[in-house]
Formats: structure tokens, sequence, C-alpha cells
């Protein structure tokens, strides 16, 4: 049998990227991803970040295989074309309205919940691109009680999803995740769940590590606890090595599982 997988949806941080390890991305698992995508596998950097901080730290790293797409801030997504990144159109017009409209529609409250948590935290706030709250706590135990404190306020407003990684929180539409990212390119490439691998080790990646999203699920051996729950649940592998040596293992149990 073939191997089944046609797309390959990967965290960067703490997934296939270990800061100041002395390969940061290891050396067999570019291998392995280089031989996907020449028997015909798209591969995607899924990532917190935005594009210029990801293309920074995958210089720096030294890749010698690049992403096919990546998806950035966790819902905005650039195309691979000549040695640079395309914005994917109209997602991406249709992100940034959608976000502007929510944003402008609750602007009062919003403010009113930045002052507020301002006011009860000790903590660092400010407003970016892409989000009007944002946060970075000293400890995950403030940032879980902030957190707590968001989840409250998008109760009222819907529309609206705290994104965590660590201590650093932001609002997101919830209509944008590293999921519904991932569901687009997708419907672009024409690849279904079955075909999709989806790995990742923290709560921004939930979206996208269910079943509904891609079949063959995976987390490193550094994955969260709520990771590893999600992971199990959803049918999905759990590796025993960290960082990229486990996304090669997971790659690798599949590739096996397949035959």
């Amino acid at each position: 049998m073939t191997n089944p997988l046609l797309l390959i949806s990967t965290d960067f941080d703490g997934t296939i990227h270990e800061d100041f390890a002395h390969s940061p991305v290891p050396d067999a698992l570019q291998d392995r991803l280089l031989e996907l995508q020449r028997q015909g596998a798209t591969w995607v950097i899924n990532t917190g970040r935005d594009l210029a901080s990801l293309m920074e730290s995958v210089g720096r790293a030294h890749l010698r295989v690049r992403p096919d797409f990546v998806v950035t801030v966790e819902r905005e997504i650039h195309r691979h074309v000549r040695g640079h990144y395309e914005s994917v159109e109209p997602w991406n017009t249709r992100c940034v309205q959608d976000h502007g409209r929510i944003f402008n529609a609750h602007s009062p409250e919003l403010l009113r919940l930045a002052s507020g948590l301002e006011e009860r935290y000790d903590a660092t706030f400010y407003s970016d691109t892409w989000s009007p709250v944002c946060v970075i706590a000293q400890t995950n135990a403030q940032m879980d009680a902030i957190q707590r404190e968001l989840e409250e306020f998008c109760v009222r407003v819907p529309e609206l999803v705290p994104v965590r990684n660590d201590v650093y929180v932001r609002l997101s539409h919830r209509a944008y995740s590293k999921g519904t990212a991932l569901q687009e390119i997708q419907r672009i490439l024409g690849v279904g769940p079955e075909r999709s691998f989806a790995a990742g080790d923290h709560l921004n990646d939930l979206p996208m590590l269910r079943r509904e999203v891609a079949h063959h699920l995976a987390t490193p051996s550094n994955g969260l606890p709520q990771v590893r729950s999600q992971v199990t649940a959803e049918g999905g592998f759990l590796a025993t090595r960290p960082c990229g040596e486990g996304v090669l293992e997971a790659l690798e149990h599949f590739d096996v599982r397949s035959r």
C-alpha cells in the first residue's frame, strides 16, 4: 500500500523545532519531509508566529526543506512560490475583514476588558495588528486565571475565542484557527482528512488535532497533558520522543501502519 499521507501539517516551536538543540530540526526529519514531498505530499508549517518571525527562525535553523504552505498567527495562509511566500486569497482578506468587524463592533467592551485585567493582574498587556487584547503573564498559573476571564468574556461574544500558547494569549475570531486554516488548504489541494497528518504540542494546536481535520494525529513526548489527552481521545499517536524526533517517530508509525 502506498503512503496515505498527502498533507503534513506541523506546528513549529516545540513540535519540529527545538531551541538551543545542536540541530533545531533533526536532519532525519528533514530527510523524511523531503521524501514525502517527492512522493507528492504537501508540507505545512502551522504556527502562532507571524511570517517575519517564522522566516527568521527557519533561516537560523538552516532548513534544507521548504514548507509548501505556512499558516501564521494561527490563521493567515501563505503559499510558497518561487522562493517567497504569497498571501492566499480570498482567505487572508476575508480573515482580516472578519477580525476587524468583530473587534470594531465590540471595541468598548474590549477596552473595558483590557483595563479590568490590567487592574487585577501584574502581567504585560498590549494590542497589535492581530488582536486588541494580548497578554503575556508572569506564570502559567497567572495565565490560567486570565484565560478563565477571557473565556467568560467570550461566552458573551461567542464569535471570539482566546488563543493561548504557554504564558501568551490573544483574542481571535472563532472561525479562524490552525484547524480551519488547514481545512482551507485541504480545499485548495483537494485533499481530505483521511490523507492528512497533523502534529502539535500546545494549546493553540488543539483545533487542528481533531479527526474531523486530520485522521493521522500526533504529539511529541513534550506535548502538554491537554494535548496528549485530546490526541488520545481522537485516536492519534503519542510519540515517545520529543519535538522533531517525536514527529519523525509519528510519521514512521503511520507509514508502517499503512503497509
